[in-house]
């Protein structure tokens, strides 16, 4: 654990700057509330068309938010001074779809040909979730979400494939119903629920070894409620295989400028 600690009232700008010093390596859950959080996918330029088609025709996991010019680091749509070099927590590296390591900048390994995805996240509606009442479990435990490998293929586009990744929030059934409502309008951050009930079902095994992020905090009385996961895109890309390409480590969000009230439908 860091020593550093950043007010629950520090914005965007502020939490961005800490990181980009190296004073903030932990995950995003809970941070900038009121701010919309994104995953990121780096890529080279070749790649960069079948990619978005990618998302597009999975647009609940993969729902883009930004895509910068080949080379150019900031995505101007989502804050003033964005550098997607520095201004993410943690960030992993994928040769030929391997995990080769993680790191927190990448300036080193920038490439004028690369085209950068910023894809909608699941901790931009939590905010409206905690504002509603409900009892966002990993938050009030300081915990990163638990997300989890699915049996649910994706639509294959080029080289891009595979399977779902959903993340958990476990609820009593009144809570589950009212968060259906909240995140139904929140499409650009994966909207509703894909999956409620028996994990066995979409493929998951044990709800206490998620694949990433921390185990959950579960009640008696709870039902595990499953949304669609910014993860997915970096099994999509281990299958690829490609020569390099440069993911947010999970949980380890941009934290953007954009307000949430701009992500509900209207």
């Amino acid at each position: 654990m860091t020593a550093f600690s950043l007010s629950p009232s520090a914005g965007p700008q502020d939490i961005r700057q800490a990181i980009r010093r190296g004073d903030w390596t932990q995950h995003t859950s809970g941070l900038a509330p009121g701010f919309a959080q994104a995953n990121l996918v780096i890529l080279p330029a070749q790649y960069a068309d079948d990619f978005i088609r990618f998302c597009l025709m999975n647009p609940r996991p993969c729902p883009v938010l930004d895509v910068t010019r080949p080379g150019d680091p900031s995505p101007r749509s989502l804050g003033e001074g964005i550098d997607l070099r520095h201004d993410l927590p943690r960030y992993r590296l994928y040769r030929h779809g391997v995990l080769e390591s993680e790191c927190t900048d990448i300036a080193e390994y920038w490439q004028d040909d690369f085209v950068s995805f910023s894809i909608g996240c699941s901790f931009s509606f939590e905010e409206a979730l905690l504002n509603d009442g409900l009892d966002v479990r990993h938050i009030h435990h300081r915990r990163n979400v638990p997300m989890y490998r699915t049996n649910r293929a994706l639509t294959p586009s080029g080289p891009f494939r595979g399977e779902l990744v959903v993340s958990m929030r476990p609820f009593s059934a009144e809570q589950a119903i009212r968060a259906i409502q909240i995140t139904t309008d929140m499409p650009k951050v994966h909207g509703a629920p894909l999956h409620i009930g028996n994990p066995a079902l979409i493929g998951i095994d044990d709800l206490a070894k998620p694949d990433f992020g921390e185990p959950p905090v579960i009640h008696d009385d709870d039902l595990p409620v499953f949304w669609a996961c910014g993860v997915t895109p970096q099994l999509a890309i281990e299958q690829a295989k490609l020569p390099f390409v440069i993911t947010h480590s999970p949980g380890h969000m941009l934290i953007t400028d954009v307000p949430n009230q701009r992500l509900k439908f209207s």
